[in-house]
């Protein structure tokens, strides 16, 4: 028995009942939430006919509008998402971390709105969302910053003062060009269609500290028209101190200016969502290996057993 088609029967099980549960929210707010991530194999990221394809393969199999298939934030995620939504399918784009490559993420959604209009079909039920992973900019950023603080004691005081705000610094400036993008006589046309905006969603790691959970991030975040992504226990720690204070468009010159900083210290942030992409490819390829694999062993342990009872 082969381990794939299980695998999906696994995942399209979860999938659905994920669906269902939400659907209500789903259903009485428009479409604009209630929606269930269904993620691709990582072994498609630099695929984009193959992204296309699984897509809708696993889109038809979930058959519920509030699932959101998830593509890698490379280029060819890119190529795939804007073919995707013209065909009306919802997407996730995950990890971006860089600003152009958001920008492209961008174009491609517009462009498949675009492309649905031309052709006469709705707008209305075609959401998409892009997700920045927080932690791991700051994670990258880290030995860089160490490096420079032995220099000297300049480089010392400029690398605290950068040290843990890099995901935070994009993120605002991400959400600068978001906010720009919506105000664009391109995406206001699409709209009076029905065009949703492309959201942007912060995604927490839900790393501890010694004094609890890290909630840097949310707390500088917080703010209309995004989503964030925190784990049971981030979301919790963040209820009880009750700080729900819209801060996103707070220090957006200053976020620009720390990513400018980046750069005359001889930190290429461009290059940095390289390495954080290729990266991220890799560290979802294991855990689906392993569950694949982990699925054959115990298909062929069955039937070993089996076998051995019939003899």
């Amino acid at each position: 028995m082969e381990p794939l088609p299980i695998y999906d029967a696994l995942l399209i099980d979860d999938v659905r009942a994920a669906a269902d549960l939400l659907r209500p929210l789903y259903d009485q707010c428009g479409g604009a939430d209630g929606f269930v991530s269904l993620e691709l194999s990582p072994h498609l990221a630099h695929d984009a006919s193959g992204t296309v394809l699984e897509a809708r393969r696993l889109h038809d199999l979930a058959d519920r509008p509030n699932i959101l298939i998830k593509l890698a934030g490379t280029l060819e995620g890119v190529a795939a998402l804007r073919r995707l939504v013209s065909e009306g399918v919802n997407v996730r784009v995950d990890p971006v971390f860089s600003v152009p490559r958001y920008r492209a993420v961008a174009e491609a959604y517009l462009d498949g709105l675009s492309r649905r209009a031309a052709r006469g079909l709705p707008l209305e039920r075609v959401a998409s969302v892009v997700g920045l992973p927080l932690g791991g900019i700051d994670r990258i950023l880290e030995p860089l910053l160490s490096r420079l603080a032995l220099k000297s004691d300049a480089g010392r005081v400029l690398a605290g003062a950068i040290r843990g705000e890099g995901g935070i610094a994009l993120a605002k400036v991400l959400r600068g060009v978001n906010r720009e993008i919506h105000r664009d006589s391109r995406f206001l046309a699409l709209a009076a269609r029905g065009g949703k905006p492309q959201r942007l969603a912060w995604v927490s790691s839900g790393a501890r500290e010694a004094a609890g959970f890290d909630l840097r991030y949310p707390e500088a975040l917080v703010g209309p028209e995004t989503v964030q992504v925190m784990s049971p226990g981030v979301l919790a720690a963040y209820r009880e101190r009750d700080r729900a204070v819209s801060r996103l468009d707070a220090g957006m010159q200053d976020a620009l200016a720390l990513l400018e900083q980046l750069g005359v210290l001889g930190i290429d942030p461009d290059r940095l969502a390289q390495e954080l992409e290729e990266e991220g490819v890799q560290r979802l390829a294991r855990p689906y290996d392993s569950l694949v694999r982990n699925i054959e062993l115990k298909c062929r342990a069955a039937l070993g057993s089996s076998r051995e009872v019939r003899g």
